[in-house]
């Protein structure tokens, strides 16, 4: 027994350390900020905009500023606003001030321009409300925001150009409740025309803890699929933060999608042009490099006719894939003139080679070097170049009219170019462009900047390889090796069979140069064709670069395209690319794609333990102890099969049909699998971390438990055992009733958390009373085995011993009862400890918005409240004594296995609905010990 007990031992602490390890993984191995921080140029200031008296009566909590700094400030306080309405919306516990990273920055933007146009930025105060935990709120934020918008577009009432819509930042949850504008029955579509979105969950919340969060998402998710012919003036963007941000995966970022799409862009920031860094959820609202990005666009949107921003929808997208997809290394242009006249008296130089570079240094004339495309169409099938100049010129022409030596007309290829950290690209396929006679490249006259030209004529498989992904379960122990024996500018590496946000790998490129010079750095590209999260390193050569790859969303159904890495390289460098998997960072992105379902499985555990103590009642008499119970009980065997056994016969017309009319939810196992981010083997590794976390949750509040019995002796003396008095007397009938109003008047979470404590110390009293009776009764034994050692002829001296053994019996009988009703209570403190977490939300927030409610409405606790405090209030005083000769034990007993099943089918989505799960087999169990 002891060997077993220790295995367990070891089994549950290897498990509950890869727990951690990938916890460590997700809130600790990412990359380092490399955000700039943005920084105001003078103090900024927040003037409070008045509202309608039945407005600030309604939300007495909300109020509107207008951000400005010096002079601007000072104008604004007479509220004559010239410039356009831009609102941001803070998130969960944010603050209004946040807003003042965008409004300084447009600010400085607006004066390069002198003032030709600028923004006027408002900010909502949502009162810090953490509405990620609690959804009530929600609804109520949404109305207050179309409140604001129709106050800030009377402020310009009367103005030349009177703006007719507003613009939107929202972060985290404000870009949710920017969307649920559009729940509302009186909303006008036309009062939004851009909403931008930063590190929104809009798929999903993060933590799903009460009903009105979801039901939230819900309307938000369906109302947006529903009306997407009807918000086709909306133009959205949502910028998600990477890996950096733990608080809310990229893939929640990423927008619903419907078969009528119109004018929306999700993006992660490691992609974004000109950013390219991972942000976490905060650093989001103020790196510079985004900040830069998004107030480009604003000002790029703006229409020159009506000084607002365009309601042409086509040109907003053209604006946001401009700065957020793909960037020339231009100005944004609407409508480009893509045929230009190359005059000048340049000199021409003629390229016969294929591969061809320049480095130019003082080049005091500028010059154009032309590539003849008729020699080199036969041989290969595209052109490749790249420029380190990273100006905005025009630089890369296509000739459409030629004479001998020079080229009177061409198209301007440099909107085929595409920005990264180092360089500028472009890669063309010739046969596109079978009007094109020659290739022209321009050098401009500079001073003092280095930089350097390269093309190359290639043919595409020459320059693509495949390298195949290593397998999940070789745990990093074999990898993937390939040798670029090709001396070409950039390579691409197609990584075959990744596609699952479950797979992790480290890829390693090694570059070996032949001579020993000064080189650009390479890029590093990992390209993931079916969504924007492209991720840049930069390396210097020769070197060994390690970097990482993992999805945020995975490949979808039917969709064929492989990730590739692309190797923007120095020609005469070789590479070589070795590839495993990571078996840390698989751990990770299980915790962060499913960490949040970890209460269900501990819950689960929790359940099957109890159900095998109430099992040990009948068959043995005795109760088991929790840690044994759970080591014995927790197979995933018993739970995994049957949720995949419904989730199978789902699939099936005639069961689904049967489901329906029954009016059973989908289970969660089925909703996540069709979101692509549920693969075989994640059920059973949550099972088994669910077990370790309660094994050792376990052990923690039993040693809890005893540190504090011995704190109460040494402060209290202990009464004796405690009589087996009635259950229901009218002292706890008061107790459970003032606990119910006061779960009515206040908050539901605020009544179960006391009546918990109330348990707990309960338990504490009892496990007191249980050690002294064992002291005790250890004592009396003692003193028993004495007086039976006399001789015969003391018998009649000691004829009191027969009574102190009887009584010794007696006590042992009470002692042991208590011993197994402290086992008893141990398990249920287990489960309820976890409703208890799951109802803390709700506390935090109604004790944060004391001072303006004293009621929580709606309480997404009280109903709980009012079913689990009287079952609390009885389950606190019971014994097993009375439990194992009740007639409904043999009932309860069976309950415990189907509802751990239940738990973890329908709650991994809706954490709320697992304490009702709990409810009912401690609701049973109480009525044993009733009836």
């Amino acid at each position: 027994m002891g060997e077993a007990a220790a295995a367990a031992g070891v089994l549950y602490g290897a498990l509950m350390a890869l727990v951690l390890l990938g916890a460590r993984e997700v809130l600790v191995q990412y990359e380092e900020n490399r955000c700039s921080m943005t920084y105001m140029f003078e103090h900024p200031e927040y003037l409070k905009i008045r509202l309608p008296k039945k407005v600030s009566k309604r939300y007495p909590a909300y109020e509107l500023y207008l951000y400005g700094e010096g002079i601007y400030a000072e104008e604004n306080r007479k509220l004559m606003l010239t410039g356009i309405p831009v609102l941001f919306l803070p998130g969960n516990a944010g603050s209004y001030k946040q807003a003042r990273s965008l409004g300084s920055i447009a600010l400085r933007k607006a004066e390069d321009i002198d003032y030709k146009y600028h923004f006027d930025v408002f900010s909502v105060n949502f009162n810090e409300e953490l509405v990620a935990l609690y959804g009530g709120s929600l609804q109520r934020q949404t109305r207050f925001v179309h409140e604001c918008i129709k106050v800030i577009l009377k402020l310009y009432k009367d103005r030349e150009f009177a703006p007719r819509s507003v613009a939107i930042l929202g972060h985290s949850m404000g870009g949710l409740v920017a969307r649920a504008l559009f729940t509302l029955k009186n909303f006008k579509a036309e009062l939004l025309n851009i909403l931008v979105t930063q590190a929104t969950p809009h798929v999903a919340p993060v933590m799903p803890l009460d009903q009105y969060l979801t039901d939230f998402y819900t309307s938000v998710n369906h109302k947006w699929i529903q009306k997407a012919k009807e918000r086709r003036n909306l133009t959205t963007l949502s910028v998600a933060g990477g890996f950096r941000d733990y608080q809310v995966r990229s893939g929640l970022a990423f927008l619903p999608r419907s078969r009528h799409q119109y004018n929306a862009l999700s993006v992660v920031s490691s992609s974004v042009p000109r950013v390219w860094v991972s942000t976490d959820h905060l650093s989001i609202v103020w790196c510079k490099e985004l900040i830069l990005a998004t107030v480009r666009t604003f000002f790029d949107l703006i229409d020159e006719n009506t000084k607002q921003i365009t309601e042409d929808p086509q040109k907003r997208m053209l604006v946001l894939k401009h700065h957020f997809l793909k960037h020339p290394a231009k100005f944004f242009e609407e409508r480009p003139e893509l045929i230009t006249e190359l005059t000048g008296s340049l000199r021409w130089i003629q390229i016969k080679s294929s591969k061809w570079s320049y480095t130019g240094h003082n080049e005091s004339d500028g010059k154009y070097f032309t590539f003849a495309l008729s020699h080199h169409r036969k041989s290969y099938s595209h052109v490749y170049c790249q420029n380190s100049m990273l100006d905005t010129n025009s630089w890369i022409y296509g000739c459409i009219n030629s004479t001998s030596s020079t080229c009177l007309q061409a198209l301007d290829l440099t909107w085929n170019v595409e920005l990264l950290p180092t360089i500028k690209t472009v890669t063309l396929k010739l046969q596109d462009y079978p009007s094109l006679s020659h290739l022209v490249l321009y050098v401009p006259a500079v001073n003092g900047n280095k930089f350097t030209l390269d093309c190359e004529f290639f043919n595409e498989a020459s320059r693509t390889f495949q390298l195949p992904v290593t397998q999940l379960f070789t745990l990093g122990l074999s990898s993937s090796k390939i040798l670029l024996n090709s001396t070409g500018f950039f390579h691409n590496i197609q990584l075959q069979h990744f596609g699952q946000t479950h797979q992790a790998f480290k890829i390693l490129i090694e570059s070996r140069c032949q001579s020993v010079k000064e080189r650009k750095p390479s890029v590093y590209r990992i390209h993931i064709p079916w969504s924007h999260e492209d991720s840049f390193t930069m390396s210097q050569v020769p070197s060994s670069t390690e970097i990482s790859a993992k999805l945020h969303i995975a490949q979808p159904e039917n969709d064929t395209t492989v990730p590739v890495l692309k190797i923007y390289s120095s020609s005469d460098c070789q590479y070589e690319v070795t590839i495993k998997t990571s078996f840390l960072q698989v751990l990770g992105q299980v915790i962060r794609f499913h960490g949040g379902a970890l209460p269900v499985y501990i819950i689960s555990n929790i359940l099957l333990a109890y159900g095998r103590q109430l099992r040990s009642l009948i068959t043995t008499g005795k109760c088991l102890d929790f840690i044994p119970a759970l080591t014995k009980a927790a197979k995933p065997y018993k739970v995994e099969p049957i949720a995949n056994i419904i989730k199978f016969l789902l699939g099936l017309n005639w069961f689904k049909g049967i489901w329906n009319i029954l009016f059973l939810p989908e289970p969660d196992v089925v909703t996540l699998s069709h979101q692509n981010v549920w693969f075989p083997l994640v059920s059973l590794s949550l099972f088994m971390f669910g077990t370790a976390i309660a094994y050792w949750s376990g052990i923690l509040f039993s040693s809890s438990l005893r540190l504090l019995s011995s704190l109460h002796l040494t402060l209290t003396r202990p009464s004796g055992l405690p009589s087996d008095n009635n259950l229901i007397t009218r002292r706890r009938l008061c107790v459970a009733a003032s606990m119910i109003i006061l779960s009515w008047t206040t908050c539901g979470s605020l009544a179960i958390i006391m009546t918990y404590f109330h348990y707990i110390f309960k338990i504490i009293k009892l496990h007191s009373i249980a050690r002294t009776e064992l002291s005790v009764l250890n004592m009396s034994s003692t003193s028993v085995e004495q007086n039976s050692s006399y001789s015969k002829k003391d018998i009649g001296k000691s004829c009191g011993s027969t009574d102190e053994l009887s009584e010794s019996s007696a006590s042992t009988t009470a002692v042991n009862s208590l011993i197994d009703s402290l086992k008893m209570h141990v398990t249920i403190l287990n489960l309820v400890t976890w409703i208890v977490l799951l109802c803390c939300p709700s506390l935090i927030y109604w004790l944060k918005n004391l001072r303006y409610h004293i009621r929580l409405d709606p309480d997404p606790c009280r109903f709980l409240a009012f079913i689990l405090i009287p079952v609390l209030g009885i389950l606190m005083h019971t014994n097993t004594s009375k439990l194992k000769s009740s007639q409904l034990l043999k009932m309860a007993v069976y309950l415990p296995l189907p509802f751990s099943v239940a738990v973890v089918a329908f709650t991994p989505m809706h954490l709320f609905r697992a304490p009702y799960f709990v409810i009912v087999p401690l609701f049973l169990h109480a009525l044993c010990h009733t009836l």
